[in-house]
């Protein structure tokens, strides 16, 4: 239930949050449809759906002195960090020009200069890293914070509570957020869960922890903005926002353990729809200005493709680069 005043909003920066979305659900579209045709290798965990957790996460912070980290799925949040969709692109295709030099792939996006640091593929290795990114901003007695994000499958690895108890400890300037899509791979959440409300967990650690609806970019600003505060102050916060995902787990996934008629349900929540229709009933935009921004979104990705088709392969003594030994 939307708790807060939407008249509180500057247009344009709903304008902005609309475009970021609606930007990451057409290059998910594209990069989906370049899997088909074998333009991309290895896995590919799509964010469809799952567009409001990142950028109303993301528009709340301040990149040139915080930090976000998240798990495999992180084109969405490379995109709502700002990172340019043909590097992107470019690193899904496994070329030169890509953000991780096209040695990464979909699963190791990443841009020091957004201060965004991965796309990690081991579930829950990225949280304690987390946790060490608070550590240096409290020890060099800085001004930013962390976000974290990780799926709920995560939710039950060792490395997430090891780093609460800690952030805890040290009073960490993190935010833990679980994008609870519902499904660890093809499991449901409620399946192999003795808690299925995650926000519940943080008070095993004396860590405040709230539910947020995650299919509502503005639910998701407000209380990421609050959390990010809190933990500027010493508070760690862990928040459990509720989404979820319209396509498999990864490409390869069929999705045959979710009925039709749950992902419909959810399909009336979406995210992009559902901001566009508040936007349009406060006269902000009309169906002619969405069309607009539309086309030229799908341009953009249509673009990441084309820039990504031309580069280069990276050489073969490339794969020496970058090591630590």
């Amino acid at each position: 239930m939307q708790n807060y005043d939407m008249n509180r909003y500057e247009p344009q920066f709903l304008k902005n949050l609309l475009r970021r979305m609606l930007l990451i659900r057409r290059f998910e579209e594209k990069a989906a449809q370049m899997y088909g045709l074998r333009k991309i290798g290895g896995f590919c965990h799509l964010y469809i759906g799952q567009e409001a957790v990142a950028v109303g996460s993301i528009a709340a912070l301040d990149l040139k002195k915080d930090y976000v980290l998240t798990a495999y799925r992180d084109h969405g949040h490379a995109i709502a960090c700002g990172m340019d969709p043909k590097a992107v692109m470019a690193e899904l295709f496994g070329k030169k020009t890509g953000c991780s030099k096209g040695k990464g792939g979909s699963m190791h996006l990443f841009d020091v200069t957004k201060n965004f640091y991965g796309g990690n593929g081991i579930v829950g290795a990225h949280i304690p890293l987390a946790v060490g990114f608070a550590l240096k901003i409290k020890y060099k007695n800085e001004d930013g914070a962390v976000l974290c994000f990780f799926g709920d499958g995560a939710i039950h690895q060792g490395a997430f509570h090891e780093s609460l108890n800690m952030a805890k400890i040290w009073n960490l300037p993190v935010v833990f957020i679980c994008e609870n899509n519902h499904y660890g791979m093809g499991t449901s959440y409620e399946r192999v869960s003795s808690v299925t409300e995650f926000s519940q967990m943080g008070a095993a650690y004396n860590i405040t922890g709230v539910k947020v609806n995650g299919m509502d970019v503005i639910d998701v600003f407000e209380n990421v903005k609050t959390a990010v505060q809190d933990a500027r102050q010493g508070k760690p916060v862990l928040l459990d926002i509720d989404t979820y995902r319209y396509k498999g787990h990864s490409m390869t996934d069929p999705g045959k353990y979710r009925t039709k008629e749950e992902i419909e349900q959810f399909q009336q929540q979406d995210p992009v729809i559902g901001l566009k229709t508040q936007m349009i009933e406060r006269n902000i935009i009309n169906e002619t200005d969405y069309n607009i921004i539309d086309e030229e979104l799908k341009r953009i990705s249509a673009e990441s493709v084309e820039f990504a088709e031309n580069s280069e392969e990276p050489p073969v003594e490339n794969i020496y680069e970058d090591l630590f030994a």
